[in-house]
């Protein structure tokens, strides 16, 4: 029997990349297994070229012809690169996206979290969206971080280490309780 699979648009999460500076070749490599929608912006495109990356999408309003064929545009207009890519993801109704980038806002993110699955890696940091109950396994000694603290915030399985740094206290499930619709955080890559 054949292990072929078949991917089907949008099964696989989209891929927004936004900078590359501090990306591991081989995480990419990951990223880019199930052949998933890459959007980038003018500024990255060039070295997402030199890579021989296949771009689909690419955030501008002026299209560079020289780049490669079949580019589609979504035109920035008044949003930034993120809210633009972010809302043409969720009106086209693509249910994920990674994203990698250089520099994280989180303003940039926050309205889309609960409008599709996000997960951005920037530097050596996986950040994502949680809702209160989160719980997860991790071994012991690895650090989370709180991209904020928020109300009502509540924990087991962690030990607050320093700012909004914590640490697993065993392996086993951490689980993260808090009284706001959603809460931002970083794991170490």
């Amino acid at each position: 029997m054949s292990s072929h699979h078949i991917v089907r648009e949008k099964q696989e999460p989209a891929l927004l990349i936004l900078g590359m500076d501090a990306f591991e070749d081989e995480l990419l490599g990951q990223l880019l297994e199930w052949s998933p929608t890459v959007i980038t912006t003018s500024l990255t495109a060039e070295k997402i070229n030199a890579y021989g990356i296949k771009i689909d999408l690419l955030i501008t309003d002026t299209m560079n012809d020289d780049l490669q064929s079949d580019i589609k545009l979504i035109e920035s207009g008044t949003d930034t690169p993120v809210e633009a890519a972010l809302k043409y993801l969720v009106e086209t109704t693509y249910p994920a996206v990674n994203v990698v980038t250089n520099d994280f806002q989180l303003k940039d993110f926050l309205l889309f979290a609960d409008k599709i699955n996000l997960v951005v890696f920037c530097g050596d940091k996986k950040i994502y969206p949680i809702n209160s109950g989160f719980s997860k396994w991790k071994p012991a000694n690895e650090f989370i971080e709180l991209l904020f603290v928020p109300v009502g915030f509540q924990t087991s399985g962690l030990r607050h280490e320093s700012d909004n740094i914590y640490r697993t206290t065993h392996d086993g499930f951490f689980t993260i309780q808090f009284n706001q619709p959603v809460l931002f955080i970083a794991e170490y890559l």
